[in-house]
């Protein structure tokens, strides 16, 4: 086990009933100063992406199902994927950073622990956000031109931060429960990923555990303090939240795949691009929406939050994506 899967797991999910919530915006805090790290000295550190490598795996980008792509092919698909994947990080990301300051607010006269961490999480956001835009400069200088990015991030943000709380808290803990999977399940244990692209989403990672902890403290902290009206319309807020997110995927995976037709250097046949243009939204729908709802935790959390009546309503607006 190597150090930081050590670190990692020793913040176990505490049971609120046997340990206190100002004991985990502590432990959060405890983590944080551990695992900081700095975009040159410790991510970037001199480096340009390597193109001979994959970016994002296959357990992600799906490129494998593809079988009329040949490897070279696949790899490219793999790497416009993979600078997709840190465009939309960057995009959510400037209104989880704009909630978790707005949040904080529910502590500035109370506990300081708490604000403390929500400070904290806040700062590891904006870093995360300026890595982000440093690394697509770097895709920018190398990869072909055309490449299009189809929501501006202060737009989106304004959008978001107009639902109600609960419902931007929610969308916000989907968010964060699926990158721990991403990286554990599918990027860790590749070895052929380029090594650059590789340690991005390592050090990202080791900051958005805890961010996912305290993701929850607030979630949970929102539901208390709303009464049964508000949580119903709150509901439908985040049915339409999770609908937004998929109207800019669509978007994106459209613009993906003319982008790729366009620079992969073959022709394909009308039905090869179709493939292509479907296995996008696809893998687009399953990184950024499905693997979240079907978190383990965040079903669990979600369950705990809602009547019957409203999971069903959730489940009824989920049944497109999920379907397709």
């Amino acid at each position: 086990m190597n150090a930081a899967t050590a670190l990692v797991q020793a913040q176990p999910w505490e049971n609120p009933a046997t340990t206190n919530d100002h004991q985990r915006y502590a432990r959060c805090i405890q983590v944080s100063k551990r695992v900081r790290w700095d975009i040159d000295a410790d991510v970037i550190r001199g480096r340009d992406f390597d193109y001979s490598h994959t970016f994002l795996p296959a357990g992600l980008s799906m490129v494998d199902a593809l079988d009329f792509l040949d490897q070279d092919e696949r790899r490219f698909l793999s790497q416009v994927q993979g600078r997709t994947y840190a465009y939309v990080f960057g995009l959510v990301e400037r209104f989880i950073g704009a909630k978790m300051l707005q949040t904080s607010g529910q502590h500035w006269l109370g506990d300081q622990t708490a604000l403390e961490a929500l400070v904290r999480f806040s700062d590891e956001e904006l870093k995360h956000q300026e890595l982000f835009r440093r690394l697509e400069a770097l895709m920018e200088a190398r990869m072909p031109p055309g490449y299009v990015k189809v929501a501006e991030p202060n737009a989106v943000a304004g959008q978001v931060l107009q639902r109600r709380s609960w419902a931007v808290l929610g969308l916000i803990s989907h968010i964060e429960l699926f990158v721990q999977n991403h990286y554990e399940q599918s990027i860790a244990p590749q070895t052929e990923l380029c090594p650059l692209w590789k340690d991005v989403f390592l050090f990202h990672w080791r900051e958005e555990s805890q961010h996912a902890i305290l993701d929850e403290l607030e979630w949970r902290a929102e539901y208390e303090r709303i009464d049964d009206a508000e949580h119903d319309a709150a509901v439908d807020d985040l049915i339409a939240l999770v609908g937004a997110v998929d109207g800019i995927l669509q978007a994106q995976a459209e613009a993906d795949c003319r982008y790729y037709l366009a620079a992969c250097g073959r022709e394909f046949d009308a039905e090869q691009s179709a493939r292509i243009g479907d296995l996008l939204l696809r893998a687009y729908r399953w990184q950024y929406i499905v693997s979240g709802v079907q978190h383990p935790r965040f079903s669990k959390l979600l369950a705990e939050m809602t009547t019957p009546a409203q999971m069903q309503r959730i489940v009824a607006a989920l049944a497109p994506i999920l379907g397709a």
